[in-house]
């Protein structure tokens, strides 16, 4: 039932999900941030897997770079946006991009162990709320990437997920109801009944992830604020033109200090990266 949730809730957005990281006020500092941390630790060329990718930002990106890649996603809606973006780049680019297909991230069947060198995973562990889900899906990562290939996955952190409740009219009236809260901060289970909403959520402990992915053979890399220290400053950054070297230079503070511990528990989305041991 969750896992079709999840398909209702992205089968609504259309190219939302695609405009949001390029919007200066919503994603693209997230964009950025989680760029610059994949260049840093994807190998230099291979085989990637992007797992729940969506429309294929990252995908056709990491493509333009000369990865070969495979997309994934639950969502039909998604992956027809990300055939049609495709189909609109160049050559080279697009004969990076070996599969466009549909896949769960708890069941990575149709590829063998150790078919790929890379795996992004930028959304599907915040919408697993059942641990038992959490487990197959690191299971699977660990199986499908190579013993030295890298993961990127991305998570909530459990009070990114009670801070944008009380950012809705019309859903904070939930603080007020111990069950549900006590759901969310116990266990980071997130649901949500208003139609067209954000639902069947994760929110995890940023202290907890290193030590349930170690369990699965990962090595943590790094753990970072996708948003850094300046989540809730979007418009600000927004307002600078794109040549203009304060906005570069506050952008290679937040970079720079994303992995500070003091801010990784009021990210918007954190983003682990992880070598199989």
């Amino acid at each position: 039932m969750g896992h079709d949730e999840v398909r209702r809730y992205y089968a609504s957005f259309g190219q939302r999900e695609w405009d949001r990281l390029a919007a200066p006020a919503d994603g693209a500092l997230e964009f950025a941030v989680t760029r610059h941390v994949i260049e840093r630790y994807m190998p230099a060329a291979g085989r990637v897997l992007d797992i729940g990718g969506g429309p294929g930002r990252y995908a056709l990106w990491l493509a333009e770079r000369g990865q070969r890649v495979v997309l994934a996603d639950l969502s039909a809606e998604m992956l027809a946006i990300a055939r049609q973006r495709l189909a609109e780049v160049p050559a080279g680019q697009r004969a990076c991009v070996e599969q466009i297909v549909e896949a769960d991230a708890c069941d990575l069947s149709r590829w063998g162990d150790a078919s790929f060198d890379a795996v992004l995973c930028l959304g599907p562990f915040y919408h697993l709320p059942d641990a038992r889900d959490r487990q197959r899906a690191a299971a699977e990562l660990g199986r499908v990437v190579r013993p030295g290939g890298v993961v990127f996955i991305a998570f909530m952190p459990r009070f990114a997920l009670l801070r944008r409740t009380l950012a809705m009219p019309d859903e904070r009236h939930r603080l007020a109801q111990p069950t549900w809260l006590a759901r969310l901060l116990d266990q980071g289970t997130f649901d949500n009944d208003v139609p067209g909403r954000f639902t069947h959520g994760y929110g995890a402990r940023p202290q907890e992830i290193g030590p349930f992915l170690a369990a699965h053979g990962f090595e943590q890399l790094t753990l970072v604020s996708c948003e850094g220290l300046a989540i809730g400053l979007q418009d600000a950054l927004g307002e600078l033109p794109l040549d203009d070297p304060v906005l570069k230079s506050a952008l290679d503070i937040v970079v720079d200090t994303a992995a500070d511990p003091s801010i990784l528990g009021v990210a918007n989305h954190l983003l682990y990266v992880g070598r199989r041991t």
